[in-house]
């Protein structure tokens, strides 16, 4: 008997959307935006928002899979 890793097929869909949206949030502090930005307050707001996006894509693929 095969045992399916997903219970639902959109499963995987989540889990997907999830692995990008943290991937996007990793390729913005990657690529480090706030270089050109020319203000502390600004700088860490979108080090914040970059950190944030990543745990928002983290929690939606393990949400997804549970």
């Amino acid at each position: 008997m095969q045992q399916q890793v997903f219970a639902d097929k959109l499963d995987a869909l989540g889990v997907l959307v999830g692995v990008f949206v943290a991937l996007a949030g990793l390729g913005t502090l990657v690529g480090m935006p706030w270089q050109y930005t020319s203000g502390a307050v600004t700088m860490v707001l979108q080090i914040l928002g970059a950190l944030a996006t990543v745990a928002l894509g983290v929690g939606l693929a393990w949400l997804t899979h549970q």
